[in-house]
């Protein structure tokens, strides 16, 4: 998993409210689809008319957005069903971080396996953002710091659980942590055989 410390990009406005796993990417491009083909499916019901061409109001069919590193949204982001491939189609996409006001629970934890940040602000804090990312200003989410700079406006404190921060950073999913355990692993595993030899017999 790539590392996550500072991104600085155009940020893209969703403004809506239980935006599920299914919008986000269909059902039937699960099935179709290995991991590395979904950018182009990302918001397909709204990025593209019946006939296949590209819907010119859609937020990402619009420059500077089509090179967005982050999204803008609403509350409940990423409810629905538990598909992990939501995430890879938003990283496909180019999208590093979400900012919204809460989310579906299995789609956070799964942006925290696939080194996306997603980002709870208040509606109030969301509100004043979207305004300057829709103008076409840069973002700048830094992770170390756990800020957010937004152009004209004082910087924007966010928080999130240290582990899940410090894993980001390292760019370690839920496997590699373990991985890098592995050393204080055995030694449990070898006191543990030593302590009660009946458990491994």
């Amino acid at each position: 998993m790539k590392a996550f410390e500072v991104c600085k990009g155009y940020a893209a406005v969703l403004a809506l409210d239980d935006v599920d796993t299914d919008l986000i990417v269909r059902i039937e491009r699960i099935s179709q689809l290995k991991r590395g083909q979904f950018q182009p499916w990302a918001f397909e019901t709204m990025r593209y008319r019946a006939d296949g061409s590209e819907n010119p109001d859609f937020v990402l069919n619009r420059p500077p957005f089509r090179d967005a590193r982050i999204l803008v949204t609403g509350a409940n982001f990423g409810c629905g069903s538990s598909r992990e491939m939501a995430v890879w189609a938003l990283d496909e996409f180019g999208i590093q971080c979400v900012i919204a006001s809460s989310y579906g629970d299995i789609f956070n934890n799964n942006c925290f396996q696939n080194g996306v940040l997603p980002i709870r602000l208040a509606r109030e804090q969301i509100a004043s953002i979207m305004p300057v990312a829709a103008s076409g200003a840069e973002l700048t989410v830094d992770l170390r710091a756990c800020l957010i700079r937004v152009p004209g406006l004082e910087p924007i404190a966010f928080s999130l659980p240290e582990s899940q921060r410090v894993a980001l950073l390292n760019g370690q999913d839920d496997v590699d942590q373990a991985v890098a355990r592995e050393a204080r692993i055995s030694a449990y595993q070898a006191a543990d055989r030593a302590a009660r030899p009946w458990v491994y017999a």
